[in-house]
């Protein structure tokens, strides 16, 4: 179950990047893989269409419909802003593990310099 707080979270990031209820084409497909026959039988995962920008997205994280309903809507406003050239949560992600990187880097230098000295 989604929590109400996320989910106006998520309309409220859909507004702001000019995503309409109407201008999404959503299917509901049967799923495959992992989770046995539950999983097989039920179309539980989801399809999305962004009509406009032609972006489209298949989600099946979870066995519950609801939840990849919000998981497909939530990589459609990711993706959008990907396109948009604005910064999202995993490229923020990305960058501040490659800087952890360099520190480490920076120090594991330090530490070769000083055995050799």
């Amino acid at each position: 179950m989604i929590r109400k707080e996320k989910q106006e979270e998520l309309q409220k990031r859909m507004e702001l990047l000019g995503i309409k209820e109407e201008d999404l084409l959503e299917k509901f497909v049967l799923g495959s893989g992992k989770g046995g026959q539950k999983v097989n039988k039920t179309s539980s995962c989801v399809y999305l269409k962004h009509l406009p920008s032609e972006i489209e997205v298949k989600c099946q994280k979870d066995r519950s419909r609801e939840m990849n309903r919000f998981f497909a809507r939530r990589e459609l406003c990711d993706q959008l802003e990907e396109k948009a050239g604005g910064v999202t949560k995993k490229q923020k992600e990305i960058e501040k593990i490659r800087k952890q990187k360099q520190r480490r880097a920076r120090k594991a230098k330090v530490k070769t310099e000083e055995v050799s000295d």
